[in-house]
């Protein structure tokens, strides 16, 4: 539980590194919800990045915009939604694998990110134009919530991957 702990938090901090790119801010988020699922498995990782969406809920400002109720009305809170479905299949898909290549973790981490971005751009659709009626069509919403905005996260599944397929032996051995 205290990984567990360990890994909601550092959701929040990933929140917060921001590295500065035109139009789409791209934080540390989906690395470390990736390593939940990857380092916690699937239900584990799952409740970590549920209780990091609890705690932005509740009030806490943990997400980029803040935090509070009212933020299941902006149009990226999918995002959020997506990382504990990410981090769940991702580990689903690692878990209980005697032979964890890299390869393999990789694979996971695209279907994980996959994932994030479907349910991020549908919710981002819906929001914008069922909810706060500011009409999004489809092109600019492939546009600035896939198109770029995914390379950085590309990057950051090699990464995760490599630090997974180092953490996770040890992390057996605890």
């Amino acid at each position: 539980m205290t990984l567990c702990a360990i890994f909601t938090v550092l959701t929040a901090v990933g929140a917060f590194i921001k590295i500065p790119v035109p139009v789409v801010p791209f934080t540390l988020q989906v690395f470390f919800t990736m390593l939940a699922g990857l380092l916690l498995g699937s239900r584990l990782g799952a409740l970590s990045v549920s209780l990091y969406t609890v705690l932005g809920l509740a009030g806490v400002p943990v997400f980029t915009g803040g935090g509070g109720l009212w933020y299941i009305f902006q149009p990226t809170f999918g995002y959020i939604l997506g990382f504990i479905i990410g981090s769940y299949v991702t580990g689903k898909m690692t878990e209980n694998r005697e032979s964890l290549t890299y390869g393999r973790i990789l694979i996971a981490n695209f279907v994980g990110l996959a994932i994030i971005y479907l349910m991020g751009m549908v919710y981002y659709y819906i929001i914008c134009n069922y909810v706060i009626l500011t009409p999004i069509g489809l092109w600019p919403l492939f546009l600035y919530c896939f198109l770029l905005a995914v390379p950085g996260d590309i990057c950051l599944c090699f990464l995760a991957a490599g630090l997974a397929r180092r953490l996770k032996p040890a992390l057996a051995r605890m």
